[in-house]
């Protein structure tokens, strides 16, 4: 295991990094929407159900909160870059060129849609489609593609107008599931394939045949939150949710296989901290 491969993990207000292999060196970095001065406490209290932390480019952090809120963090210093509202937040993903497309999920106002933003214009909604319960979202540059989660379907969009004043996602393909609730999604890099997560178990898709496949590793393991393959050694990382709660106590692994219990902690998604796929500013 290479000295890089720690894990950034979120669930309930906090956001930490820690070494799988030392865990007795606890959390080598944390961050918490209260503890940032530049965040106004109304805007801190969006973050207290953290459900993304996805590393990007330029030592940055998506933070998105189900409480209501995405937040673009510098690692090195925990400073807050850029937030947006947006209700029961779900995950987001870097886009070329430096905008973010966020998943608001089900939600009574807002919600049910894939929201674009340029940080550099503050937080201004620059398009939205609609996505029922949006979730896991993916940027593919080989295939200049955007994958998307939604309930039932894997949804591609391009890109388009991304160099105009007006961009905006396009549609191009609506495909399926082999089970409904989709939820997680991330890239098995040096492969064709996604991996993602539905209400009964795991799975892989195919980019280039769309074919699905029951996953190697989780097929029939239920209400599975994340999963994230290391990019160099292959190794999974995965949480599901435990004791009918929405969170797990435990972080999970395969290849090898290993359990690292984190009793007092509410874990909902863990990634290796790396970024392989991630765009930055163009």
């Amino acid at each position: 295991m290479p000295r890089s491969a720690k894990l950034i993990v979120c669930g309930w207000d906090e956001v930490f990094i820690l070494d799988p292999d030392r865990p007795h060196k606890g959390k080598l970095w944390s961050w918490r929407a209260e503890d940032r001065p530049e965040l106004p406490a109304s805007v801190a209290k969006l973050f207290a159900t953290t459900d993304e932390c996805k590393p990007v480019s330029r030592g940055r952090l998506l933070i998105v909160s189900s409480g209501g809120g995405v937040a673009l963090v510098r690692r090195s210093t925990g400073e807050t870059l850029w937030w947006a509202p947006l209700p029961n937040a779900h995950t987001a993903e870097m886009l070329p060129g430096g905008r973010i497309v966020a998943a608001a999920s089900t939600a009574e106002h807002g919600g049910n849609r894939f929201v674009l933003y340029d940080p550099a214009l503050g937080q201004r909604e620059l398009h939205s489609t609609p996505a029922r319960s949006a979730h896991g979202l993916a940027w593919d540059q080989q295939r200049e593609t955007l994958w998307g989660l939604s309930f039932g379907e894997l949804h591609a969009y391009r890109l388009l107008d991304w160099k105009g004043s007006a961009p905006a996602l396009s549609i191009r393909a609506a495909i399926d599931l082999p089970d409904q609730n989709g939820h997680d999604l991330s890239p098995v890099h040096g492969t064709p394939f996604l991996a993602f997560s539905t209400r009964g178990g795991c799975w892989h898709v195919d980019r280039d045949s769309m074919r699905f496949a029951a996953h190697p590793d989780l097929a029939d393991i239920p209400h599975v939150k994340s999963i994230d393959v290391h990019p160099v050694t292959g190794r999974l990382a995965y949480i599901h949710a435990e004791d009918d709660n929405w969170w797990a106590h435990h972080l999970r692994f395969r290849h090898p296989d290993a359990v690292l219990p984190l009793p007092g902690e509410h874990l909902y998604k863990a990634r290796w901290l790396h970024t392989t796929t991630r765009p930055g500013p163009a």
